[in-house]
């Protein structure tokens, strides 16, 4: 089940936000609890047991890790190398199968796994509840359904943002539901859905029809399009989702922290990556980085802990050489900005701000391609336009007019109408005004005529 599904917005939630509304305080977890499991079981049934006994064994490991405070340490590795393990298993073993078919020449039989929708993030943060709770940030929860529904909570289980324990163990107790704070969560979740649908599914179509064909039937000029539409698809796609799970948070009392920040308005690819998945890079910012020196053992161990943190990023995010290189690839570039880089974007503004729309928009063509030959082959066009003018495609049969639009709306959405609207002072006037809720209940109802015309729906994220 995905949010911008007919049947999570008519009868999943409707149901659920009712039925939390009227249940009395000490019902609240236990019913969110049991309807995030069905959430999960929905898509995956069969890995169900899966969460629940990575639930159970992490719950154990937390007592006993405050109970016997002299095996805190042993306790925390063994906690760590079965989380680890669970996850590598499902998401990198027929991957390691394919490296050494590769490298050491043998026929090894891939395994048939499938992969547990969302087990990046649900690991993710079963690791910071267990880490931070052996640096003493808190107490080991004694609720298991207080613990377990931060990890299966049901608008950041799927796709994210990864939320850190510490940041609403409090709200896992106690938290208040206001009318405002509902109406804030409907019209954050509304946003979301605009982005999802109208924006992300649409230039999503365009990309598809780009990378489905041979890379050697296109040009440059197809290259490029396919590269800007998903530039904008990743965008849209995955902050729209965050949007949602925000707004739905709200909508229960939770307050999550953002995800992203206009992460195309970016000087630099540091601050790219400030602004872009920003839960995720604060994750490896506490729990890899820092633990591995960080920037406090000299410059060229700061450079070897870059490269492993956006190495195990490009990891995390699938497994492939595409996003190992796309990982070393930032790596390699927020080096060569603190070598001296840096201090030229500061300089030019201009020249900032379009040296990070080139570098990222490679970068994501080394993310979308369906391997290492595809990509070379499309960034060569890129690269060499004039070489490769013969296209098989047709503009029109790419996009129309209405696609059009879209993506200059998607262009403009990205930060720069924002901007403006900052600058001359309007946000204040539109926020909660009628005109903006006039605004949403357009765009809902936009959505759900688009969602009924078309069964067009996919989430990059979800494969993650």
């Amino acid at each position: 089940m995905v949010f911008s599904s007919l049947i999570f917005i008519w009868m999943f939630l409707p149901v659920v936000f009712i039925g939390y509304i009227i249940l009395p305080d000490r019902f609240k977890n236990i019913t969110l609890l049991f309807v995030s499991l069905i959430f999960y079981a929905w898509g995956e049934p069969k890995y169900i047991v899966l969460m629940i006994c990575s639930i159970f064994i992490n719950y154990v490991i937390g007592l006993l890790m405050e109970r016997y405070e002299n095996k805190k340490k042993q306790l925390l590795i063994i906690g760590i190398i079965l989380n680890i393990a669970i996850l590598g298993y499902f998401k990198y073993f027929n991957f390691l199968i394919d490296i050494i078919n590769l490298f050491i020449k043998q026929d090894l039989t891939l395994l048939d796994i499938s992969l547990p929708i969302g087990i990046s993030f649900f690991t993710f943060q079963i690791l910071s509840y267990i880490i931070d709770l052996y640096r003493g940030q808190y107490k080991a929860q004694k609720n298991i359904v207080n613990l377990a529904l931060y990890i299966s909570f049901f608008p950041q289980l799927i796709a994210g943002p990864i939320v850190r324990y510490k940041d609403i163990n409090q709200q896992l107790d106690s938290r208040r539901q206001t009318l405002e704070q509902i109406a804030a969560g409907i019209r954050r979740f509304i946003y979301g859905l605009g982005k999802k649908i109208i924006i992300a599914n649409t230039v999503a179509q365009c990309v598809d029809k780009i990378y489905a064909i041979d890379y050697a039937d296109i040009s440059g000029v197809t290259a490029w399009i396919g590269a800007m539409c998903y530039m904008l698809q990743i965008y849209y796609d995955f902050s729209g989702y965050s949007d949602m799970a925000i707004g739905l948070g709200k909508m229960f009392g939770f307050e999550f922290l953002e995800n992203f920040n206009y992460p195309y308005l970016s000087a630099s690819i540091q601050e790219f990556w400030q602004r872009w998945h920003i839960s995720l890079g604060t994750w490896f910012r506490e729990y890899l980085y820092i633990p591995m020196g960080g920037n406090r053992k000299g410059v060229s161990r700061t450079y070897i802990n870059l490269l492993i943190v956006f190495i195990v990023t490009g990891l995390w995010h699938g497994a492939s050489f595409n996003f190992i290189l796309w990982g070393l690839y930032h790596g390699l570039l927020q080096i060569i900005e603190r070598v001296g880089l840096s201090n030229i974007l500061k300089k030019h503004k201009v020249v900032a701000h379009l040296y990070v729309f080139i570098t990222v928009i490679f970068g994501w063509v080394l993310f979308r391609a369906e391997g290492l030959t595809q990509a070379i082959g499309i960034i060569k066009r890129m690269v060499l336009p004039w070489n490769y003018k013969e296209d098989v495609l047709i503009m029109g049969s790419i996009f129309g007019n209405k696609t059009l639009l879209i993506i200059l709306i998607g262009i403009f959405g990205c930060g720069l109408f924002q901007y403006a609207v900052k600058k001359i002072r309007f946000a204040e006037k539109w926020r909660n005004s009628y005109l903006e809720m006039a605004y949403c209940g357009m765009v809902f109802v936009l959505c759900i005529v688009m969602l009924a015309g078309n069964t067009y729906n996919p989430f990059i994220y979800f494969r993650f």
